[in-house]
């Protein structure tokens, strides 16, 4: 736990923190090792806690009525989780986390952080500011899901995953997953997938490919894109 403290007070949100506002932070920290599949809490548990990922990958993630999994987001080292949840009126957190690898998170305590708002008020302005920036990109989510295509959303995921020179992409979801979180059915991104194998514009499998005509892609989700 000792290099723990420097890791997690270097986070933007916590940057420049007073000696008292970091005694609060870190009181009661306790680092946790996971396992690849650990859950670290589950949707409804009591929120008493946020997590500074140390190493590894750690995924949040809810069950629909139906069985099925949606995941909303993939934490990797150096990023906070579940912090917004230590302020939510019910206390409690709204969703599943997983450990998707083998990791290392510190365990900091919601009392630590809400007594540290109050002894440096800094600190709840930039919460302030994390969790407006996150309902704006959740309302941008809603417009997006509700007035686009399954295909603008499908090439606009996977332009946002490309990289390098040859526009690599590998997929962090199962298909079924991605189906879920882009809001189509896995047998309409099965189709597009293999009608952009077909006309030339990606190839690859499972969760491997590769951008042959970015263009084509770009074409098809820029209407789609807000300007902010």
């Amino acid at each position: 736990m000792r290099d723990d403290p420097p890791l997690v007070l270097g986070h933007s949100l916590f940057q420049g923190a007073s000696p008292a506002a970091v005694n609060l932070l870190l009181r009661d920290a306790a680092s946790l090792h996971v396992e690849s599949g650990d859950f670290l809490f589950h949707e409804g548990d009591e929120a008493l806690e946020y997590l500074y990922v140390r190493s590894g990958e750690i995924e949040v993630l809810r069950h629909a009525r139906e069985g099925q999994e949606r995941m909303f987001h993939r934490f990797v080292a150096g990023e906070l989780l579940a912090e917004t949840a230590m302020f939510m009126s019910h206390g409690r957190y709204p969703m599943d986390a997983r450990a998707h690898t083998d990791a290392v998170v510190l365990c900091l305590k919601r009392d630590g952080l809400l007594a540290a708002c109050a002894a440096w008020p800094e600190l709840s302005l930039r919460l302030l500011t994390r969790l407006s920036d996150r309902v704006y990109q959740r309302v941008n989510e809603v417009e997006w899901l509700s007035d686009s295509t399954a295909a603008q959303r499908l090439a606009d995921y996977l332009l946002g995953l490309s990289a390098g020179p040859d526009h690599q992409v590998q997929l962090p979801l199962t298909q079924r997953q991605l189906a879920a979180q882009l809001g189509i059915r896995a047998e309409t991104l099965s189709r597009l997938l293999a009608d952009w194998v077909a006309q030339g514009h990606i190839v690859g499998g499972r969760r491997d490919w590769v951008l042959l005509d970015p263009a084509f892609l770009e074409g098809l989700a820029r209407p789609a894109r807000r300007d902010f």
